[in-house]
């Protein structure tokens, strides 16, 4: 016949140290630490004006942009009555695209 492993017999020391068994009064769990949210400024914006944004009242933003898509609509309804009028060649010139050059990620390496 043969021996069984000590850590496989549930009465023994092996099997108890393998398993977490009798450590509750010796060691307490580790906290697991939370992550911090940190705020940044951003290319377009400084963090003071984010944090003023973020403390305006939803209201108050809404109407902010009602008012600028307002503008924005007037700009464009009062752009095409001029360029209907003198511009009916540059209507072609406009839809070709203009070709772009874009670094790639990691810089240029040749």
């Amino acid at each position: 016949m043969q021996r069984k492993k000590p850590a496989k017999l549930v009465w023994t020391q092996a099997w108890r140290r393998l398993n977490k068994k009798g450590l509750t009064e010796t060691l307490t769990k580790k906290r697991a630490r939370r992550t911090n949210k940190v705020a940044r400024a951003v290319v377009g914006i400084s963090l003071d004006d984010i944090r003023k944004r973020a403390a305006q009242k939803p209201e108050f933003r809404t109407a902010q942009r009602d008012a600028a898509l307002k503008e924005v609509k007037t700009r464009k309804t009062g752009t095409k009555g001029k360029a209907a009028k003198g511009q009916a060649g540059q209507a072609f010139k406009s839809k070709v695209p203009k070709t772009v050059k874009r670094a790639q990620k990691g810089g240029a390496q040749r």
